[in-house]
């Protein structure tokens, strides 16, 4: 693996020899921690422990000058269009292929995402796509019956489970390797990350209204990065364990409102993983108001996104039918 693609993601070379018993669903502390992909886990690290003393800083107003009303704008504004790059992009167009997009909004999705500081999209992909056909098997890079945890964090500052590596092999990214997009922020994902996650979004307040560098670290580099984190990651956790299962009853995912709130629409996830091919990840847009489906819809209106796909209301109702109900945490 070349130095552009270790880029916060469980090393596959330590557990290409070892045995499925090895990767127990509740390992001893002493076990996980042999196994810990040290990087990763120093890196989680530093940027949490950073995050919780910006907040302690500015709970106690332990720094005195204020900042500028320039600067929350823009990290709302970054708040809003990376999610939308991991959610539309990554995530509904990549990955899920739920609509069609041309050149102009693949580039600016691929620019959206990277500034999320996540790894390349081509990594991405194959996880999640890995994950929705083997959901919660030892396949499964998140799976959530190895604990919240695990399914939150734990994956990414542990080595890889033996049945991913084969599982994974026989993933179809034909269509990623085609993209030319997806390639270049595959070889080029260290630079952008840089650029785009921490770069510019730090300099640019400094530079355009004047924000004291303290602030401009704090709330970008640490605030803006883990909340966007955290937000991301609790779709497979929190969408995986607490909720709902209406439309099918037989699989984890589960519907959560509050998750939704935060990943623009993604909190509907026992819909997701029953209709994964639906641009718009729910129902409908009032039942989990999504961010990403309005901007899909403008997309489609500026003819930039085509070919949507979406689950008919009596697919739906169908579905319901057969295979869900509506009582919580069964």
């Amino acid at each position: 693996m070349s130095a552009n693609e270790d880029v916060i993601r469980p090393s596959d070379a330590k557990c290409d020899e070892a045995s499925d018993a090895e990767f127990s669903e509740s390992p001893s502390l002493r076990e996980w921690i042999r196994r810990v992909v040290w990087f990763n886990f120093l890196y989680l690290v530093f940027f949490h422990v950073g995050y919780i003393l910006s907040i302690i800083t500015y709970v106690f107003g332990l720094y005195s000058d204020p900042v500028k009303w320039q600067t929350i704008v823009w990290v709302v504004f970054l708040f809003l269009t990376v999610g939308v790059g991991i959610t539309g992009g990554v995530h509904r167009y990549w990955t899920h292929r739920t609509y069609k997009a041309k050149l102009p909004l693949r580039i600016i999705l691929m620019i959206m995402y990277s500034a999320a500081g996540s790894y390349p999209i081509f990594y991405w992909v194959k996880d999640h796509r890995v994950h929705h056909k083997y959901s919660e098997t030892n396949a499964d890079p998140y799976n959530a019956k190895r604990g919240f945890f695990h399914a939150h964090f734990g994956w990414i500052v542990q080595p890889r489970h033996p049945e991913y590596l084969r599982r994974g092999r026989e993933v179809d990214m034909s269509d990623i390797i085609a993209d030319p997009v997806a390639m270049f922020e595959k070889k080029y994902a260290v630079e952008l990350r840089l650029l785009l996650c921490f770069g510019l979004p730090t300099i640019i307040p400094i530079l355009c209204w004047n924000e004291t560098i303290f602030h401009a670290v704090l709330l970008l580099c640490f605030i803006r990065y883990i909340t966007i984190w955290n937000a991301t990651s609790s779709v497979n956790s929190f969408s995986h364990i607490y909720g709902s299962r209406p439309y099918n009853k037989s699989i984890g995912p589960t519907e959560l409102p509050i998750v939704s709130f935060f990943t623009f629409g993604e909190g509907s996830h026992n819909y997701h993983h029953t209709f994964p091919w639906d641009y718009k990840a729910t129902e409908s847009l009032f039942k989990h108001f999504s961010l990403t489906t309005l901007f899909i819809n403008a997309c489609a209106k500026l003819g930039l996104a085509y070919d949507l796909r979406e689950a008919s209301p009596e697919l739906v109702e169908k579905v319901i039918r057969r295979t869900g109900y509506k009582s919580k945490n069964q």
